[in-house]
């Protein structure tokens, strides 16, 4: 173990997506702080290497300019501005970053842990990290049983690529439909069907119990109603939280995340707080597009003061491609923005192709687009969620551009280019 100090105009401690872009738009200025053995990545593209589409180098992040120190922050020392490490060194700011993401959440099932144990029993796998990410796939086998429990984005993505893989699947949702904060009930039977088409066992309004291991290893999922299914892999699946310990060891004010305002200061004006782990105007967006945004605003705000805007929060787009994994069988690529249940007196705009697998909805409220969900060919999905982003009043012409957008895609592919960042896992 070393002991040094470092002296930082700016540390950042997590060397996620938003860690790192902040950390490459303040170069030098900034030292990193990132406890993961790997090299910084993009988490959004985790499933597409567990499904073997890319090896882990490929999601790789630009290296930021600055020192990265890879080890784990431990202690924030408010009082004389010191971040104390694991290996002993010790990290002088003025100002201090919080980037510190979010952990998986370990649903209370019964006999998930043993009496007095801290770590996951053999089998059981949660899907936020590289380590999980390959771990998983050094215990996957054509064949091998898989149960995914949650079927949101994450369990959806990882079942998918479990199943490109050649296991046999089963995903398990407690909600009555897969993705459903993200999904109408339509465009979630597509991606059901999707799912069933490559193999996958999909359960709705299917509540897991518990857990049974055999020689310290997990070998069956227990539902509520008593049935048994029978697992070599299970994979939590159940959402994440905002990692916040270390802040609340400092003292700073925790909700669910860290509270920020606009210029994400903490309750400490020397801290600040971006991405998953942040709370700001009472919600925490634990998605790659906020974490992002959040990060350019903070930037601005260090290098130039007096010309930044305030952080006024994100519009995420959330968007997924499933490849099946055969050759010659097209995606399934899926955008979703806003709120795509419509309210009584809203607008609405739907079409559907069930030969060409197409799904397109977008929801108008007054002069306003505020939602949408496409799935298939994405050629109109830059325009509509500019529409969407900008907030402004449509033209008052009985909604013929919406219905222009979505059924002349081609039109539109000049609008690809102009994309604006997904979210994703």
């Amino acid at each position: 173990m070393t002991s040094s100090t470092s002296n930082a105009r700016v540390a950042v401690i997590g060397a996620g997506l938003a860690g790192v872009r902040l950390a490459q738009r303040l170069g030098g200025a900034a030292v990193l702080i990132g406890e993961e053995t790997h090299a910084p990545y993009n988490r959004v593209l985790l499933a597409d290497v567990l499904a073997g589409r890319y090896g882990p180098e490929v999601i790789g992040l630009p290296a930021a300019p600055g020192e990265f120190l890879r080890t784990r922050a431990v202690r924030v020392d408010r009082e004389d501005r010191l971040v104390h490490c694991a290996d002993g060194r010790v990290v002088r700011y003025e100002t201090l970053v919080l980037a510190t993401g979010s952990n998986p959440v370990l649903p209370p099932l019964r006999g998930l842990f043993a009496p007095d144990a801290r770590e996951l029993p053999r089998g059981v796998h949660p899907f936020r990290t590289m380590d999980d990410c390959l771990a998983l796939s050094d215990a996957i086998r054509p064949g091998v049983r898989a149960v995914v429990i949650g079927g949101g984005l994450l369990g959806v993505s990882a079942a998918r690529a479990l199943a490109v893989r050649g296991a046999q699947v089963v995903l398990t949702q407690q909600g009555d439909r897969l993705m459903e904060r993200q999904l109408d009930p339509a465009a979630s039977e597509l991606v059901h069907r999707h799912l069933t088409d490559l193999g996958v066992e999909v359960h709705t309004e299917c509540r897991v119990r518990g857990v049974r291991q055999v020689d310290g290893a997990v070998r069956s999922v227990e539902l509520a109603d008593g049935y048994l299914l029978g697992t070599d892999l299970t994979v939590l699946a159940c959402g994440v939280r905002p990692r916040v310990g270390l802040a609340q060891a400092a003292g700073l004010d925790v909700r669910r995340g860290i509270v920020v305002d606009d210029e994400l200061r903490t309750s400490d004006p020397h801290i600040r707080a971006i991405g998953d782990c942040a709370e700001h105007s009472g919600e925490v967006r634990c998605l790659a597009a906020p974490a992002l945004e959040q990060a350019d605003a903070l930037a601005d705000s260090l290098l130039s003061p007096d010309s930044a805007r305030p952080y006024s929060g994100t519009r995420a787009l959330t968007r997924l491609t499933l490849h099946t994994g055969r050759p010659g069988s097209a995606p399934l690529d899926l955008a979703a923005f806003g709120d795509p249940e419509p309210r009584p007196d809203d607008d609405v705009v739907q079409l559907a192709d069930a030969t060409r697998g197409t799904y397109r909805k977008v929801v108008v409220r007054g002069d306003r687009l505020v939602g949408g969900v496409l799935l298939g060919e994405l050629g109109t999905v830059g325009a509509l969620a500019r529409a969407w982003e900008s907030d402004d009043p449509l033209p008052e012409d009985d909604g013929s551009p919406l219905l222009h957008l979505l059924t002349l895609p081609q039109a539109l592919d000049c609008a690809r280019a102009g994309d604006t960042p997904f979210g994703g896992l």
